[in-house]
């Protein structure tokens, strides 16, 4: 069985379709023996997304609540089939974690090859860590070319757990399998997400790791399956030091 010992795409009542607090996420992330949380809200290109402000004031949030190590953290929008996202290069510089995602209200799906050099230009923002729930299929794209491109830039790719739910995207759990597949075949970091929208969804993954291990998929590539492993990966991007007060 995979455990998960971060969970790193959570949204609060910030994100206003969302409908629990920082705090309620933390307090059951801590129940769960959840380490880390990165709190991603919406960012505004979405209707109902977080305010520009909001990002500017995350660092409100200590980096350890209750025990629990909280990245500050955002889900910023694709904007277009360039890659441009609808926070500044200079805000995302400055928060911890980065999920870069398509939304259908922000930018309508097109064709393959289009979706395709969107990924292609986000593989290239050095600002972006994450690969947000991908295996959409209204957003296909040439999935070996992009994970090829994905590992060249460092960067990691969500399974995400939302996509698994009935009606939540649906044929998702069919492309996750084979992204994953090809994360295996080139070596490429994923992180199973939540996507928590409700405070008791924070770690809740089972459909995403069951599909994992069905597919053998190497626990080595699953960066928050080791917490030591995640940690180091996240010291080395932020600027300031992470280790718990003793």
């Amino acid at each position: 069985m995979i455990q998960i010992y971060a969970d790193t795409h959570t949204h609060t009542v910030a994100s206003t379709h969302a409908f629990s607090t920082i705090m309620e996420n933390i307090r059951v992330a801590k129940e769960k023996g959840i380490r880390a949380i990165a709190s991603t809200d919406h960012a505004p290109a979405i209707p109902d997304g977080a305010h520009l402000w909001h990002f500017n004031n995350i660092w409100s949030v200590p980096d350890y609540v209750d025990g629990v190590l909280v990245l500050k953290g955002v889900e910023t929008n694709i904007l277009d089939f360039d890659g441009n996202l609808d926070i500044s290069q200079k805000m995302l510089e400055g928060l911890d974690w980065v999920v870069a995602s398509c939304h259908s209200p922000v930018i309508p799906p097109k064709d393959e090859q289009a979706q395709t050099h969107l990924w292609l230009e986000i593989a290239k923002n050095p600002d972006v860590d994450v690969i947000g729930h991908s295996g959409n299929p209204k957003f296909r794209y040439d999935y070996e070319r992009c994970i090829k491109a994905f590992k060249e830039y460092g960067k990691i790719v969500e399974i995400n757990a939302h996509s698994f739910q009935p009606g939540t995207r649906p044929g998702s759990p069919k492309n996750c399998a084979e992204i994953a597949k090809l994360c295996a075949k080139y070596q490429v970091p994923v992180i199973v997400n939540s996507d928590a929208h409700f405070c008791y969804e924070i770690g809740a993954v089972e459909r995403a790791t069951a599909m994992l291990e069905e597919i053998d998929f190497p626990r080595e590539l699953i960066l928050n399956a080791d917490y030591d492993r995640f940690f180091e990966t996240v010291q080395k991007k932020v600027k300031r030091d992470l280790s718990p007060a003793k």
